[in-house]
């Protein structure tokens, strides 16, 4: 059985707690597979036949083959074992990043060298929020103590939805 999870309400964003770990641990585990230079030749010879040794959701496995790495996220995917996955075709962290942001892997480092997304990109009011939320709109902690309260707003900035500029960016609001 599931616990609350008062941060559910965050936009777009998919916060890898145990039950997304349930969910994606087989496809967690293929992607872990992959650091044997064995399981990558087979893999790479054919993805197709390779994942269907791996009791993965058909979902699961079509969005290792379209390299769909925001939909493998939010089927249980940690980006930690994705890496994995993504290193064995030759790409970057920066290169996902952008490709989940929606940007070219140009465009995007040159918005991380610039600072990053500048808040007033997230909506068209330019506040950071969109209209009618507050900037005071606080994230929920999620256990007991601060550190799960500062972690909660790193998950914020760090969810694909954030990249996309659809959720605000200041670190305690989740408009």
């Amino acid at each position: 059985m599931s616990l609350p999870k008062p941060y559910a309400n965050i936009p777009g964003t998919t916060v890898f707690d145990t039950d997304q770990a349930r969910r994606g641990y087989h496809l967690n585990m293929f992607c872990m597979s992959l650091m044997k230079p064995e399981n990558r030749t087979r893999f790479k010879a054919d993805e197709r036949a390779y994942l269907d040794g791996w009791p993965m959701s058909e979902e699961q496995k079509r969005a290792v083959l379209d390299r769909d790495y925001s939909r493998m996220i939010s089927l249980g995917g940690n980006i930690y074992f994705l890496a994995k996955l993504f290193a064995t075709d030759g790409k970057s962290f920066q290169y996902v990043a952008a490709q989940m942001a929606g940007m070219s892997q140009e465009d995007y480092a040159k918005m991380m060298r610039g600072g990053g997304r500048a808040a007033s990109a997230v909506s068209a009011a330019g506040t950071g929020c969109p209209p009618g939320r507050e900037r005071s709109a606080r994230v929920q902690p999620l256990g007991r103590d601060a550190v799960s309260a500062r972690r909660a707003r790193r998950l914020v900035f760090l969810s694909p939805a954030v990249l996309r500029g659809r959720v605000c960016a200041w670190s305690d609001c989740v408009c």
